[in-house]
């Protein structure tokens, strides 16, 4: 099953933005990493709290990762995301 879309907010030199990356690829997230300083707009509106993570589009974390929320945020999307394999006129347990 293919993971959430995820996207961190982060400038250059922002370690904290690096640990926030290495957290979400040890959750098997591959996040797409954008500058806040290469957008004038995103760095007024991030300048002091990146990094900034989207999880499939919903702003979940600013400046933290908590990693429990992270586990229930992820158990939430792939019991929403998985099929369901029920047959017609089953219910399902």
């Amino acid at each position: 099953m293919e993971l959430p879309a995820t996207t961190v907010y982060t400038r250059e030199g922002c370690h904290l933005c690096e640990q926030a990356y290495q957290l979400l690829t040890r959750y098997g997230l591959h996040p797409r990493l954008v500058d806040i300083d290469q957008d004038p707009a995103l760095r007024a509106r991030y300048t002091d709290c990146v990094p900034v993570v989207e999880i499939d589009g919903t702003e979940r974390f600013r400046g933290y990762i908590n990693p429990l929320l992270l586990e229930r945020i992820l158990r939430a999307w792939r019991r929403t995301a998985a099929p369901d394999h029920t047959s017609p006129g089953r219910e399902p347990r």
